[in-house]
């Protein structure tokens, strides 16, 4: 039973992993705006330097993203939402790329 649990848990991480390795800013597209993925799937999420990679890579989509945007105002409110979106899809890749993590040490 515990070896059938743990490769479900694998296979389920891994097609999520797979699912969100680029993250599209899908939801906040509208015809002015360009659609605009954020490329994860190099970086490992679970360490200090890939978060910091993920959130400079998220700042420069929300620019390019917002860039329609006519007031300082609408850019301001249209990255907060662009990072609101992405903080949201990579909390669940980050917890994919963990219960993987884990899967693989418990295998060991």
């Amino acid at each position: 039973m515990t070896k059938t649990r743990t490769d479900l848990t694998a296979t389920i991480s891994g097609l999520a992993m797979l699912a969100l390795a680029a993250l599209p800013i899908a939801a906040l597209a509208t015809a002015s705006h360009a659609q605009t993925v954020v490329k994860v799937a190099d970086i490992n999420l679970l360490s200090p330097q890939g978060v910091s990679e993920f959130n400079q890579r998220a700042d420069a989509a929300g620019r390019k993203f917002c860039l329609p945007e006519r007031t300082v105002a609408g850019r301001t409110s249209c990255r907060a939402a662009v990072k609101a979106e992405l903080n949201e899809k990579i909390t669940a890749l980050r917890t994919a790329q963990l219960a993987q993590a884990s899967t693989t040490l418990a295998a060991r």
